[in-house]
């Protein structure tokens, strides 16, 4: 093994437990458990609530000026800058982010036909503490300090170790442990963040980088909390959190070996091929003295405390142009389409006998539920609250609605507005595949316990 000097091993160790508690270990904040990177945006969402949706608003507008823009302006053939990478997108981005930003102007000034601004539809996403709002926070602090994870030789140390899991079970590289952990502990939207930032660096495949996004960006412990607490069973929270990671495992275990994440190209961003050579192991070397060696040689490479200031600045601008508009678009005609027409209660049909054939009472009413999830994550619990009167019908829904993950108001906008190779369509199946595969293990649950 390479000799390594002490600052080096301490610029490995101090960012990266910097890294991990900040992103990953919950403390308690009053009465409630956080991810201190949750609290920290939280907090400043909190400070800033009369005035993020107006921010929200210009940020989108200047996201969909500056691409309208750049659409008329020819691409760089060197290395494109900054403004380009920001703005230069492809039409249907543009015309997004155009959108994004007219639904961020109605529902600002209350304009326009209400079914776009009212509070349960855009005016949910960019409500002074909704989703949007929190989004421009959380990604201020995701953005800066995601370096700690990434520049300091984690990823590289776990990832070596967890290789031999993670490859066979999961069809993934060890590193991606890294992001399941972030997500499964802090928040979903971290973990895509993470994922998308690795695949853009090279790290992971097109497919690598699909599997991921779509099956590993868990719903953190705080949202499952929520959720379950809606439905009136927050006593049942042990049961309801081990069902949930129980299915979990299931469905990550079978999305990556089906269509269409099956069916993603096993080569990076840049059009290299996957060989799998990176992940053998050099002769003389066992998992743990390989993995701190790749770790040590990313932390003696990233000893500028500016670069990396520069790379976090970078990051924020990216999510907050490139991520926030899609989110607004897609999750408003989400939204519109799950509150004001009978799209959802059409699609749900089909699973009204396969609820009936599981035993779940309320069937018919519990049908829609199961496909109202893909606008938001709360919309299944929303609707059951006062409807559904089941306890095995109202566990059902909350914990399918938690391994649905595909929330079109959150991790589905997300993903569109990243360069993971997932589309609209895509989307749709992995939601309908994930739902159908969890109903029967967690109806099975749900009838063991009530």
């Amino acid at each position: 093994m390479k000799k390594h000097s002490i600052s080096t091993f301490l610029y490995f160790l101090i960012p990266s437990i910097l890294g991990i508690v900040l992103f990953m270990i919950p403390l308690k904040f009053g009465e409630e458990w956080k991810v201190p990177i949750a609290k920290f945006a939280a907090t400043l969402s909190g400070w800033l609530e009369p005035a993020m949706p107006m921010t929200a608003m210009i940020i989108i507008i200047i996201a969909a000026v500056g691409s309208l823009i750049y659409s008329f302006i020819p691409r760089n053939s060197s290395k494109p800058t900054l403004m380009e990478s920001l703005f230069k997108v492809t039409p249907f981005w543009t015309i997004t982010r155009i959108i994004g930003a007219i639904f961020a102007i109605m529902v600002t000034f209350k304009i326009g036909p209400e079914i776009i601004w009212n509070e349960n539809t855009g005016g949910l996403l960019l409500a002074p503490d909704g989703l949007v709002s929190f989004l421009f926070t959380i990604f201020l602090f995701a953005g800066l300090l995601l370096p700690l994870l990434l520049n300091f030789g984690l990823l590289e140390f776990f990832g070596t170790m967890m290789v031999k899991i993670m490859r066979p079970l999961f069809k993934l590289p060890g590193r991606s442990s890294i992001d399941a952990l972030a997500s499964w502990i802090g928040d979903g939207t971290i973990g895509v963040l993470l994922t998308s930032k690795q695949y853009e660096d090279g790290h992971y495949t097109q497919r690598e980088a699909s599997i991921i996004a779509t099956t590993f960006s868990v719903v953190s412990i705080t949202f499952s909390l929520v959720i379950i607490d809606t439905v009136g069973m927050s006593n049942y929270f042990l049961p309801f959190y081990g069902t949930v990671l129980l299915t979990g495992v299931i469905l990550a275990l079978i999305m990556p070996r089906i269509y269409p994440l099956r069916g993603k190209k096993s080569e990076y961003i840049d059009g290299r091929k996957y060989t799998g050579d990176e992940e053998k192991l050099p002769e003389g070397y066992n998992v743990f003295n390989h993995g701190l060696e790749n770790a040590l040689d990313t932390a003696s490479k990233n000893r500028s405390i500016g670069r990396i200031f520069t790379d976090g600045m970078r990051n924020v601008l990216d999510m907050w142009i490139g991520v926030a508009p899609v989110v607004m678009a897609f999750g408003t005609v989400a939204l519109v389409l799950a509150e004001y027409t009978g799209v959802f209660t059409f699609l749900g049909k089909p699973f009204e006998p396969i609820l009936s054939i599981l035993g779940i009472p309320e069937a018919a009413e519990a049908a829609q539920m199961m496909v109202v999830g893909f606008a938001d994550m709360f919309l299944p619990v929303i609707l059951a609250e006062g409807v559904i009167t089941s306890q095995i019908t109202l566990f059902t829904i909350a914990t399918v609605s938690v391994v649905q993950l595909i929330y079109m108001s959150e991790v589905g906008g997300l993903i569109l507005g990243t360069k993971i190779p997932i589309n609209f369509l895509d989307l749709i199946i992995i939601f309908l595949l994930r739902t159908l595969i969890a109903l029967p293990i967690v109806a099975g649950v749900a009838h063991l316990l009530f």
